[in-house]
């Protein structure tokens, strides 16, 4: 029996081949498509017409880790103040690039606050939502139009809960005249794809470049988003902003972006993502900044930040110490990335195992760059700490957390350091 050269491959299917697209803030360049890292995105809840509650979310959003930040643009009151949102970003240092999310009165606002228009770093489109008819076309080619002029690229983003009535009322009219038509489901998909491109198609005509296009098709089901993507995947090459529109609160919203989007990147499509999650009342915008990170880093497709592995406990592990260290590892990690990043180059990919007990514990800790392997019920009240591999030191009594935690600090410091 002859066994293969690599039996067991490992990896997501090589990327799908886009245009590349740039989304920039002066000196703040974000490369979206080609061969660029997937782009983490989300976007505020505030009332844009409020600058300074808007200009300090997406100043959080942008220090968790969102690399655009999209913002409603949906009155004058909100265009207008979109500059003074900017301003104070600037001032702040936050050089994120702002995404102005327009609907209904878009073509309007765009032309009547010029400085809103010169202070988005992107527009984000949709075409069902711009009227019908020969209004819809006008008001579309303005959007275009006020683009070029400023040099902004644009998201072409079709919704189903917003498609284009007349495109979908003749499909179903073509679709009703073949001998064996399409299902509604399948219809509805097939206009997604078409509405998608052919407004991206119909803004080249109207002169907006090519490399300045990204598409979108959202849905709120699974299996209906990654249909459509592979469909729109293999009919065009411009980048594809993934996810799945209302996904919901809690985890079912994580389950759900997480199932559609992890297979879809798996099959090397997608150039950037945003996790649309309902806030719990009072809950963290940047939870959705966060799930959207995991899950990249989940896949191997980019690091943020240390990974903590854990085990989920069990009889064994009637203590909770471990969980109470894991959760406070992993939280100090995510919290030092602001400043870790910049001082220690490659830290992101650090991996830490906070074990409970000796069944696994020991194993996983060797596995890991550092980790620690408690002590479960019954066991004898001593820690041994492992670092790239080997036992270095065993930790007892009551300061095991907080010794641990210095034992992590100085293995950055000495690892990821920046010698002179």
């Amino acid at each position: 029996m002859s066994i293969c050269q690599n039996p067991f491959p490992v990896g997501p299917a090589v990327r799908h081949q886009t245009r590349l697209v740039n989304v920039a803030w002066g000196s703040t360049v974000v490369p979206i498509g080609s061969s660029a890292p997937i782009v983490v995105q989300s976007m505020t809840n505030t009332d844009t017409a409020d600058h300074i509650a808007t200009a300090i979310q997406v100043k959080e959003l942008a220090l968790a880790g969102s690399e655009m930040v999209r913002i409603t643009v949906n009155t004058p009151e909100a265009a207008q103040a979109v500059p003074a949102i900017r301003e104070q970003l600037d001032k702040m240092g936050v050089l994120v690039p702002l995404v102005g999310d327009f609907h209904y009165n878009g073509h309007k606002l765009l032309t009547q606050y010029p400085e809103c228009a010169q202070a988005l770093s992107k527009y984000r489109i949709n075409p069902g939502n711009m009227g019908g008819g020969k209004k819809r076309d006008d008001n579309f080619a303005q959007m275009i139009e006020v683009a070029c002029k400023y040099e902004k690229p644009v998201r072409i983003g079709v919704n189903w809960g917003s498609l284009d009535h007349e495109l979908m009322a003749r499909m179903m009219d073509e679709n009703n005249a073949k001998p064996e038509p399409w299902d509604a489901q399948s219809l509805m998909r097939e206009a997604l794809v078409v509405s998608a491109i052919s407004n991206a198609q119909r803004a080249e005509q109207l002169g907006m470049p090519g490399d300045a296009i990204i598409l979108s098709c959202k849905v709120s089901h699974v299996q209906d988003l990654i249909s459509v993507y592979r469909n729109l995947a293999g009919r065009c090459n411009y980048p594809l902003h993934l996810g799945l529109t209302e996904a919901g609160m809690g985890s079912k919203g994580i389950v759900a972006s997480t199932a559609a989007l992890a297979v879809l990147m798996q099959e090397g499509i997608g150039d950037t993502i945003r996790i649309s999650l309902t806030p719990e009342p009072g809950g963290d915008r940047c939870k959705e900044v966060v799930v959207a990170q995991e899950i990249l880093q989940s896949l191997g497709l980019r690091a943020f930040t240390p990974m903590v592995v854990a085990c989920p406990g069990c009889g064994r592990t009637s203590s909770t110490v471990f969980q109470e260290l894991a959760d406070s590892i992993q939280s100090y990690l995510r919290d030092q990335m602001p400043v870790w990043k910049t001082r220690y180059p490659g830290v992101e990919n650090m991996n830490v195992a906070v074990m409970g007990c000796v069944v696994n514990g020991p194993g996983e800790s060797r596995h890991a760059d550092i980790g620690i392997s408690l002590p479960g019920t019954g066991e004898v009240p001593s820690a041994p700490v492992f670092i790239d591999g080997e036992r270095t030191v065993t930790l007892k009594g009551d300061n095991i957390a907080a010794e641990f935690h210095e034992i992590v600090r100085n293995y950055v410091e000495r690892r990821y350091g920046v010698r002179s």
